[in-house]
């Protein structure tokens, strides 16, 4: 197998407006970034997934750009995120940039020219149609809106919109397009940063004559259509070839078969995606299925491309709340969910606060709420008759801002995030969950965390090494076998509320060591034969040769 920087590395994320503010204003700033570098560092991390922070007029929390060129005026400055650049640097980390190619604001000059009138030059920059009987052009809806079409008045038509109405999809079929989306992916890597998160990049390209959808409500047809692959193939062979950087690209929808046309090693496009079989299509935990998924990406990926690891980011409920057990075992569980993550084949992702077992906030009415899909969604079925409690009720735990309230410092006023009014409410268990807290406590998440993350660095195994599940269809333990030349490490992992057992299979019953676990004073036992696993438990064990050979 290949070996790479960005295979090995581990990837924290950084939402800035969430993160620390140092103007006053409620909001994170680029600053707020920066003086929080060295946490960063000494967490173990070496690649920062910056969220957008281009000119935008901040419908959709930055999605929507204005400008791309330069930086929004909530974040800082140019000059502010060439230092926030150089720091990242300066400390030996990289800095990828999350960049939105599918669609712009409403307000981006293409846009404003665009629909200024039919002849203009940039008309076809963007998608329009004429109405259908009186009607949009087909009968799809958006992410976030019953119809993916708005009717502008200036011109008589309707463009096309995948996500809010204020941010329109560009039209890829124009070469005039990619070439200016090309030159702005130049300006920003010669600038030196060292990759791209490509939102929606699955969404480029569009079904072929725009037909009705038989069941509208079902949106894959948005995306994953033909077309898509040559576009990234031009965009590796214009730009990304040219550089040593990560590029990892947000595709939903996909199967392994589908996500290994975008990530081949042979195929020249993507390093990596974020495929969202977990995240978006597996509601609550569910071990058999998750396991399914893990084995068919393996074995769909493994040795011809890359996966990636996560189960929260800004647009997912917190990990611990959804996926563990946020109550009375928040702290293992919170440790468990980061042994499965950074042992599991592929590269770890870590969302800001997930470090410290942040906890998902659960608003009591929808004005408190910012995130534009779930108010759009709450107006939607409200409107069609739903009772504002139920339909309240049933949105509350997949809220995007569940994951947006402001990262928890301290146990001050607003968590230490800032010393104004907060952009949105602070989690009020921020004076028991904070990094304060954590770091004070040799037991804590963030402390586990940081263990996991030098593993990673003195261990090719964690990185490289082959993936067997063990524990077939067992509905609470996941134990699972990674190998790399003569090393084999046996990851057991108790995801229940209750004292588990299991048995271990004859092969991986003599380790040599008990390598990490998340519960203090972890007794080592060799030779293994029936493990008791205490509620939501995790245990690494190694093995010096190759077990189950």
């Amino acid at each position: 197998m290949k070996r790479t920087w960005w295979k090995e590395a581990v990837v924290y994320q950084v939402y800035w407006r969430s993160f620390y503010d140092t103007d006053g204003d409620g909001i994170g700033d680029l600053q707020g970034v920066i003086e929080k570098l060295d946490y960063i560092k000494e967490l173990g991390v070496d690649v920062i997934w910056l969220n957008p922070c281009y000119d935008s007029p901040d419908v959709d929390n930055g999605y929507d750009i204005r400008d791309y060129y330069s930086i929004m005026e909530k974040a800082g400055t140019f000059a502010l995120w060439q230092q926030l650049l150089a720091e990242v640097h300066k400390r030996g980390m990289k800095l990828i940039m999350d960049l939105v190619v599918n669609h712009t604001s409403d307000e981006h000059s293409w846009f404003v020219e665009s629909r200024s009138s039919k002849s203009n030059p940039k008309r076809d920059y963007y998608i329009w149609k004429d109405a259908k009987a009186g009607a949009p052009p087909n009968n799809w809806r958006s992410y976030f809106t019953p119809s993916a079409w708005e009717y502008d008045e200036t011109t008589d038509a309707y463009y096309f919109h995948s996500f809010a109405v204020e941010q329109p999809d560009l039209n890829w079929e124009n070469p005039n397009v990619r070439k200016e989306i090309y030159q702005m992916m130049r300006f920003w890597l010669d600038q030196g940063i060292d990759g791209f998160r490509l939102d929606a990049i699955a969404l480029l390209a569009k079904p072929n004559g725009f037909p009705d959808a038989e069941n509208p409500d079902d949106i894959r047809y948005l995306t994953n259509n033909p077309g898509i692959h040559k576009f990234l193939r031009e965009m590796n062979e214009e730009v990304l070839c040219h550089y040593d950087i990560l590029t990892v690209g947000e595709a939903a929808f996909v199967t392994p078969k589908e996500g290994l046309l975008y990530v081949g090693e042979d195929r020249d496009e993507l390093h990596t995606i974020f495929h969202f079989e977990i995240c978006d299509e597996m509601p609550k935990w569910d071990m058999l299925r998750f396991k399914e998924i893990q084995q068919r990406w393996y074995q769909g990926l493994w040795g011809k491309g890359w996966n990636s690891q996560f189960l929260n980011n800004h647009d997912h409920t917190r990990q611990v709340s959804r996926y563990g057990n946020d109550r009375e075992y928040r702290i293992e569980s919170a440790k468990l969910l980061a042994t499965m993550i950074h042992t599991l084949p592929g590269t770890p992702y870590i969302y800001q606060g997930e470090e410290i077992g942040m906890t998902a906030v659960y608003f009591p009415s929808i004005e408190e709420y910012k995130d534009i899909a779930v108010k759009n969604k709450y107006t939607e079925e409200v409107a069609k008759g739903g009772s504002p409690k139920e339909v309240l009720e049933t949105l509350r735990p997949l809220a995007r801002d569940n994951s947006r309230t402001p990262m928890q410092w301290d146990d001050s006023g607003n968590a230490g995030f800032t010393k104004g009014e907060p952009w949105i409410q602070v989690n009020p268990n921020y004076t028991e969950i904070n990094v304060e807290k954590d770091l004070a406590d040799s037991n804590s998440v963030l402390a586990f965390y940081k263990q996991l993350i030098q593993l990673r660095k003195q261990h090719p195994v964690m990185v490289y090494g082959e993936y067997q599940d063990v524990s077939d269809g067992d509905l609470h333990i996941y134990a699972y076998a990674r190998t790399w030349e003569d090393v084999c490490w046996l990851i057991v992992l108790n995801h229940s509320d209750c004292d588990r057992s299991f048995s271990v299979p004859k092969e991986y019953r003599n380790p040599d060591k008990l390598l990490l676990a998340n519960y203090p004073e972890t007794s080592f036992a060799n030779p293994l034969d029936t493990i008791l696993l205490r509620p939501h438990e995790a245990r690494i064990y190694a093995f010096q040769q190759n077990a189950g050979k």
